[in-house]
């Protein structure tokens, strides 16, 4: 019910809750409102023995046509507390939109977060795998994030400084931990400027990036050395596609959904692009988007 602290959906199909649009269905699929509620599903589910899958807004994700057996947890729509903490820092819940996060600095004057006006991730998946574009990444504005440890429901806060986060890596990928929220420091800027700033990166975004198609973002990452999506295109595999899935004619990173794609459509073509870009190029590309659930 809406104003009950956990929404659970049984059965859920997993492919309204990522931005790829692909996936089977959950067991049973939880929305927790409170931190207290999030500890509870985790609980309930370690007592039933059932496996847990922490999911933010699905936007970087390409989840198995067979669904994802167990409990899968969303924040985002869940954990939404935004709000500026007397000592300046900025206090946000795992489960607002990176782009609301962004909006909220714009409306106090704060700078530092236009490199990520217009990620459609939450802010617990963009702290999850430190969220960068043109410069910027999370951990440079990321003060401390608030953790539930999944072994024993400890709550405590850590500060940034101790996560050695770097390119599109953390220490959250060991699934240990739940990120709750997270504090961020940002500095005083001009609201006029740092408007301009948010507009001219969407706009170079809406006309570089395939966003008329479901996809799940960048699908491999930055191999040392080079871009993944000029070693794609300079192979010649702009359109190329298998199924429904299809590389961007638009911009050759992005794997997209252009109709009726499925996980297998998709995981085979990344197959065909790592191995024609090595065979052609000799680097080994690595996927950013995350597979999860069934084989």
């Amino acid at each position: 019910m809406k104003n009950e602290p956990i929404d659970v959906f049984p059965d859920a199909p997993m492919s309204e809750h990522c931005t790829f649009r692909i996936g089977g269905s959950a067991d049973v699929l939880c929305v927790p409102h409170t931190e207290a509620a999030l500890a509870f599903a985790l609980a309930q589910a370690k007592e039933l023995g059932l496996p847990v899958t922490i999911l933010g807004n699905g936007s970087n994700v390409l989840i198995s046509d067979d669904g994802i057996r167990g409990v899968v947890i969303k924040l985002m729509g869940g954990l939404t507390a935004l709000e500026m903490r007397p000592d300046g820092r900025i206090w946000c819940e795992a489960g607002v939109p990176l782009k609301r996060l962004c909006t909220f600095a714009l409306e106090n004057d704060l700078t530092g977060l236009e490199f990520a006006y217009g990620i459609p991730g939450s802010v617990g998946g963009a702290v999850y795998m430190n969220a960068g574009a043109y410069g910027g990444e999370i951990k440079d504005v990321l003060q401390a994030v608030r953790l539930l440890d999944i072994a024993d429901g400890r709550i405590f806060e850590k500060p940034a400084s101790e996560l050695k986060m770097a390119y599109r890596n953390t220490p959250f990928t060991d699934k240990k931990h739940v990120i709750i929220g997270a504090y961020f420091s940002l500095k005083t800027g001009d609201r006029n400027a740092i408007r301009e700033k948010m507009e001219e990166l969407l706009g170079r975004r809406k006309a570089s990036q395939p966003l008329n198609y479901p996809s799940a973002g960048s699908t491999f990452k930055r191999p040392a050395g080079a871009y993944a999506a000029a070693l794609i295109d300079g192979c010649g595999l702009k359109g190329f596609g298998v199924g429904g899935a299809k590389v961007s004619e638009k911009h050759a990173g992005f794997v997209i959904n252009a109709g009726g794609a499925t996980c297998r459509d998709v995981r085979e073509l990344m197959a065909e692009i790592k191995r024609i870009v090595y065979e052609k190029e000799g680097f080994v590309l690595e996927p950013e988007v995350e597979l999860i659930g069934e084989d």
